[in-house]
């Protein structure tokens, strides 16, 4: 690896005038498209070299994709570097300390909507080449920065991009999209920090259950309304749904753990790493994120029925959001609710679905070239794989690109971690000057 240079003053006031537009893709009907596409003209005043030396092109209104062309030194395909930069909604019952899009910077902090959720990972991906094309450094191979405007609602620019490479022919020899971090106890019972990078991602579905009933007055309800018949449904629909089914990126991620910690609590990690049935078991039986990792789960998100306090509604519903576990199909999933549900008049529709990505490979050259690039920007962690729970733009890329990867190289404490669609989202400015060092490493490394 090269040595690597000090990234360029200003990091913090450039991610600020990020946060300052509001990107905000679910309300694109209220802010119009203005904020996008002043983000794009932002990212050209920003970074010159970029916009000089790179090929830009638009997917839709929202996709922005970026060749650098390589010296063809290395051989196979190109390395895709994806962020979004949309946002989610801000609740305005929230009290944030600062302003969400004020782009507030304190106490060696960027604050803001979009300072970890995406506009951070992105930044350090600009900030690094912008600084390699201001030294005249020519990658080894095409590198393409493929940015999203639209990620946060499941939109289409990512995957037109990703098309686009599919009916040219391109197939990418490594992507590299959000997702894990750099984090301390990656595990509730394990101690230390780890770069944990998602080498699968779980399966998307949105299903809607509705119901009809009589309607009436109130006053003299049946046994069974429709909103009643549509709580009994969701009801039956609890944590023990699915079975757990860890993949086997979980039993490589407790290895791995496992042979950093010391003690017997490294003993039961490297256990559960070769007992998949244990680890299932245990995992299920702690809940929440953890038990997220193992099984497919199942959370109702919206309900609906009724239009006044005193009428019985004709009919009611409710929307089920559901991550799909790996070695799971979508189909297997419907059948599951369906069978828990044991109601014929509920009926049961899928507004949309994506299949769980395969796993890509831990013992390959691109994993090492993450592992490499993280030992020069956090030395001493190391890189874990596990599974990613929440979905990416980078699911457009897994069908046919062996190598995809989810990973901010970002220090996350658990409190910035739930500050992520929630409130006081901020960023370390030494995390996001990290962040820079680690895709510089990984561009210099890639001859």
């Amino acid at each position: 690896m090269a040595d690597v240079t000090a990234p360029r003053p200003g990091i913090a006031e450039r991610l600020a005038q990020m946060i300052q537009l509001p990107t905000v893709s679910a309300e694109l009907a209220q802010r119009g498209t203005g904020p996008f596409e002043d983000f794009a003209a932002l990212i050209a005043e920003l970074y010159p070299l970029v916009h000089e030396r790179l090929a830009l092109e638009r997917h839709t209104e929202f996709g922005l994709l970026f060749h650098w062309t390589g010296s063809g030194a290395a051989p196979g395909g190109p390395v895709v570097l994806m962020a979004h930069y949309d946002v989610v909604p801000v609740d305005e019952s929230d009290a944030w300390t600062h302003p969400p899009f004020a782009g507030v910077i304190a106490d060696g902090l960027v604050h803001g909507r979009g300072a970890l959720d995406d506009k951070g990972p992105l930044l350090v991906v600009l900030e690094a080449v912008e600084n390699l094309l201001a030294e005249g450094v020519v990658p080894a191979r095409d590198v393409y920065l493929s940015f999203g405007g639209n990620e946060e609602t499941y939109g289409d620019a990512a995957r037109e991009i990703a098309r686009t490479f599919r009916e040219r022919g391109i197939v990418p020899w490594l992507v590299v999209d959000e997702g894990g971090a750099v984090v301390d106890a990656p595990l509730p019972f394990v101690p230390g920090r780890a770069a944990m990078i998602g080498v699968g991602e779980k399966g998307l579905m949105t299903l809607t259950l509705s119901a009809r009933g009589d309607g009436g007055h109130a006053s003299a309800p049946p046994t069974r309304t429709a909103v009643r018949r549509i709580a009994r449904a969701v009801d039956r629909l609890g944590p023990s749904t699915f079975r757990p089914r860890p993949s086997r990126a979980i039993g490589r991620m407790l290895s791995q753990l496992g042979a950093q910690t010391p003690g017997p609590a490294g003993l039961l990690l490297r256990l559960l790493g070769s007992a998949r049935f244990l680890t299932g078991r245990l995992f299920a039986a702690l809940g929440g994120e953890s038990a997220a990792l193992v099984r497919t789960t199942v959370a109702p998100t919206m309900q609906s029925g009724g239009t006044a306090s005193n009428v019985l509604p004709s009919q009611a519903s409710a929307t089920l959001n559901l991550r799909i576990a790996l070695g799971e199909t979508p189909q297997q999933a419907v059948l599951r609710v369906r069978r828990r549900i044991r109601d014929p008049l509920v009926t049961v529709r899928v507004e949309e679905a994506s299949a769980p990505s395969p796993e890509s490979a831990t013992d390959n050259a691109q994993f090492a070239l993450l592992a490499e690039a993280l030992a020069v920007s956090h030395p001493g962690v190391a890189a874990v794989p596990y599974v990613m729970m929440a979905a990416t733009d980078s699911r457009h890329f897994h069908r046919f690109a062996p190598a995809v990867y989810r990973f901010a190289p970002l220090e996350m404490s658990n409190a910035q971690r739930a500050s992520i669609h929630g409130v006081d989202e901020n960023v370390e400015i030494s995390a996001l000057e990290r962040g820079v060092m680690f895709y510089r490493a990984l561009i210099l490394g890639l001859g």
